[in-house]
C-alpha cells in the first residue's frame, strides 16, 4: 500500500470545502474586515500613505481569515505594532537627521534605512514575542512614506479597533485557511 501523502495541487477543489457550511461566516467575516480598512482609508490619505494602508490590510487578513494564528493574537498584533512603529519612526528620523534626501545618492541611502528598520523590528519582535509580519512592513513603510502623528493615531487606533475585534468574536470567528 502507498502512504506516500498526496499534494492537491491544482487538481484539488477550487472551492473551500468549509464554504458549504459556513457561508455566511465566510462573508461576516470578510465585511468586518472589509469595515476596519474602509475607516482607515477614509481617515488616511490613501494615495500617499499606501504602503501603511497596505499592511493593515494584511492583518486584516491575518484576524478575519485566521483568528486563531499565532499572529492574530492580540498580544502579537499590538505588540508587532508598538515595534513596527518605533523601528519605522526611528529609521526615518536617522535618515532624516542623515540628510538622505539631498545626498546625491539618495535612494541607496533611503533603501539602507528602510531595510535596516526591517530587520530592526524584526529582532525586537522576536525578542518580546510580539511577531507580526505586517507590522515588519509598517516599520519599512514609515521609512519610505510621509507620515504624521495622525497618520500614527489612525494607524494604531485601527490596530487596536482589530485587537479589540478579535477579543470580542473569538468565540464565533472561523479559521477561514
Amino acid at each position: 500500500m502507498d502512504m506516500t501523502p498526496r499534494r492537491q495541487g491544482l487538481a484539488g477543489p477550487v472551492i473551500d470545502r468549509k464554504l458549504r457550511h459556513n457561508l455566511l461566516r465566510y462573508v461576516f467575516q470578510c465585511v468586518l474586515a472589509s469595515l476596519v480598512i474602509l475607516a482607515v482609508l477614509l481617515l488616511l490619505d490613501a494615495v500617499h500613505q499606501t504602503a501603511i494602508i497596505a499592511t493593515l490590510g494584511a492583518s486584516s487578513f491575518i484576524v478575519f481569515a485566521s483568528p486563531r494564528a499565532a499572529s492574530a493574537q492580540p498580544r502579537r498584533l499590538l505588540g508587532g505594532y508598538i515595534v513596527g512603529t518605533l523601528a519605522g519612526i526611528a529609521c526615518s528620523a536617522a535618515a532624516g537627521a542623515a540628510g538622505v534626501e539631498t545626498l546625491s545618492g539618495w535612494h541607496s541611502a533611503i533603501a539602507l534605512f528602510g531595510a535596516l528598520s526591517v530587520g530592526l523590528s524584526i529582532l525586537v519582535m522576536t525578542i518580546t514575542d510580539t511577531e507580526h509580519p505586517p507590522a515588519a512592513g509598517a516599520a519599512l513603510a514609515y521609512v519610505l512614506n510621509e507620515w504624521t502623528p495622525l497618520t500614527l493615531a489612525v494607524v494604531m487606533g485601527a490596530v487596536l479597533v482589530l485587537a479589540v475585534s478579535k477579543t470580542l468574536l473569538r468565540r464565533i470567528l472561523l479559521d477561514l485557511v
